[in-house]
């Protein structure tokens, strides 16, 4: 059997250990189910996201294993998602508001994300991860939770314990066998 690889992010300059260990895996610890606590203090570090004139624009569907809206939110997954995703503890729809009582929100996605970000390193503060995914159908995802507009599913994500890279299909595995890579920050700059 091969070594584990190592997940920690090989940064060009030191960054906050957190943000260094955090990592998407596809692979979950069966079973293990979250607590309620754990699950309100990643919605609590949402909800502190900061947003444009303090809109909050974002929405959550929650879903725990074994529930029937578990079932109803991994159906509409990608079946390559489906495959794996099916052992998470939760999944979590991210649903943004285009629009409130004063007009259209143009930073809605982005503030999402904000709100995604900070979920995020609360759940690795917790020893949790989060595999956030684009491959469902946001349109079945809407219908099938009544999501009328301005609401719309915008993104996924996979809450659990991480599990054991080795034990997934070769079919799901490929980013969880492979070192990580980013990027250069000279790549990311643009230069006038």
């Amino acid at each position: 059997m091969n070594a584990p690889i190592d997940r920690h992010a090989a940064t060009a300059v030191p960054i906050h250990p957190l943000l260094a260990s955090r990592h998407s895996t596809r692979a979950f610890a069966p079973g293990h189910d979250l607590e309620d606590a754990q699950l309100a203090a990643l919605l609590e570090a949402a909800r502190w996201a900061p947003s444009a004139g303090n809109t909050q624009p974002w929405r959550f569907l929650l879903a725990k294993r074994d529930t029937g809206e578990f079932k109803r939110v991994l159906d509409c997954l990608n079946a390559g998602n489906r495959d794996w995703a099916g052992h998470a503890s939760a999944l979590l729809v991210g649903v943004r508001t285009d629009a409130n009582a004063k007009g259209p929100l143009s930073h809605a996605a982005y503030d999402l994300g904000q709100a995604m970000a900070h979920l995020t390193f609360q759940a690795a503060a917790e020893g949790l991860t989060v595999r956030q995914m684009g491959g469902f159908d946001a349109a079945a995802l809407a219908a099938e939770f009544e999501l009328a507009a301005p609401l719309v599913p915008t993104v996924v994500a996979a809450i659990g314990v991480p599990g054991d890279p080795a034990a997934l299909p070769e079919s799901v595995a490929g980013p969880d066998r492979k070192t990580r890579a980013r990027l250069g920050i000279d790549d990311l700059l643009i230069n006038p």
